[in-house]
C-alpha cells in the first residue's frame, strides 16, 4: 500500500467520522437547543470541509449516498440553531410570538399621533420561520450539491418577496437578514462538504 492510498484512507475516515459527528450534533442542537451542541457541530463541520478538500478522488459509489444524506441532514437540522444563535448574539432577546414570529410595535399613524397616542399596536411578524428555514436550507443545499449555485439567488428572492410586507419594522428587517444569512451560510457549508466529496 503506497503513501497516497494511506493519505486517501485517512481523509475518507476523517470525513466520514466528522460528518457523522456533525450530523448527530446538529440534530441534537435542533431538538434540544444548547449552544454547546451547535459549537461542536460547527467544529466538526469545519473538519469535514477540510477532510473533503484533501480528497484526491471523488466518492466511491458506496460512500456517495451516505455523504449526501449526512450533508443534507447537517444542512437542514443545523441551520435553525445556527440562525437562532446568530440572532441571540446580534440582537439579544426579542419578545417571541405565539406562532414562531416576533412581536413588534408599529409606529403610530399620523392620526394616532394627533390624538396623543405615543405607541402603536403590537403584532406578530415573521411567523413560520422554522418551516420556511427548513425549506430554504433544503433548496440551498440541493442547489449546491447539484452544481447549480445560481439557484441560491432564486431562494433568497422568493423568501424576500414572501416576507416583503413584514419588513417595514427595523427589528423585522434585522432578524430577517441575520437569520437568513446564518441559515444559508450553514446550509452552504454542509453542502460544500458533499460537493467536494463528490466532485
Amino acid at each position: 500500500m503506497n503513501l497516497a492510498a494511506v493519505a486517501e484512507a485517512i481523509s475518507w475516515s476523517a470525513l466520514l467520522c466528522s460528518l457523522t459527528a456533525a450530523t448527530v450534533l446538529s440534530v441534537l442542537a435542533f431538538l434540544r437547543p444548547r449552544a454547546a451542541y451547535l459549537w461542536f457541530a460547527a467544529g466538526t463541520l469545519a473538519v469535514a470541509i477540510m477532510a473533503a478538500a484533501t480528497l484526491g478522488e471523488p466518492a466511491r459509489m458506496g460512500f456517495a449516498p451516505l455523504v449526501t444524506i449526512l450533508g443534507f441532514a447537517v444542512a437542514v437540522f443545523g441551520g435553525s440553531p445556527a440562525a437562532a444563535t446568530a440572532l441571540r448574539l446580534a440582537m439579544g432577546s426579542v419578545a417571541p410570538g405565539l406562532h414562531g414570529g416576533i412581536i413588534i410595535t408599529e409606529r403610530p399613524t399620523a392620526d394616532e399621533q394627533r390624538m396623543g397616542v405615543t405607541t402603536g399596536a403590537r403584532r406578530e411578524v415573521l411567523r413560520g420561520g422554522l418551516t420556511i428555514g427548513v425549506l430554504e436550507r433544503i433548496a440551498s443545499a440541493g442547489a449546491i450539491i447539484a452544481g447549480f449555485p445560481e439557484a441560491l439567488a432564486i431562494v433568497v428572492a422568493v423568501k424576500g418577496v414572501g416576507r416583503f410586507t413584514e419588513l417595514e419594522a427595523a427589528e423585522a428587517r434585522e432578524r430577517f437578514i441575520i437569520g437568513t444569512f446564518a441559515s444559508l451560510i450553514w446550509a452552504c457549508a454542509a453542502a460544500l462538504v458533499v460537493h467536494l466529496a463528490l466532485r
